[in-house]
């Protein structure tokens, strides 16, 4: 069975690594809907806290405008100072 999703399974193992390690830092992990690949926030997330405010500068166009490396750099305390 093939798909037509250009998403990894390394990918997805990678982005639920980040998820449960957001979470452990009271984080939620959302990922945006959008299915069109020419969308702007196409395959991006977003970190948000306990009172569901992102904890970056949203993008001009949403709230999702970090990829994985960007999630990453963040949770690892490289991205923000909280």
């Amino acid at each position: 069975m093939t798909t037509n999703s250009p998403y990894s399974t390394d990918d997805k193992v990678r982005e639920n690594r980040l998820r449960r390690a957001a979470q452990r830092q009271g984080l939620g992990l959302e990922k945006s809907r959008r299915r069109d690949p020419n969308a702007l926030d196409y395959d991006l997330s977003a970190l948000i806290d306990s009172d569901g405010f992102t904890m970056h500068d949203p993008a001009p166009w949403g709230i999702h405008a970090l990829d994985l490396d960007d999630v990453e750099q963040f949770l690892s305390g490289e991205g923000a100072q909280r």
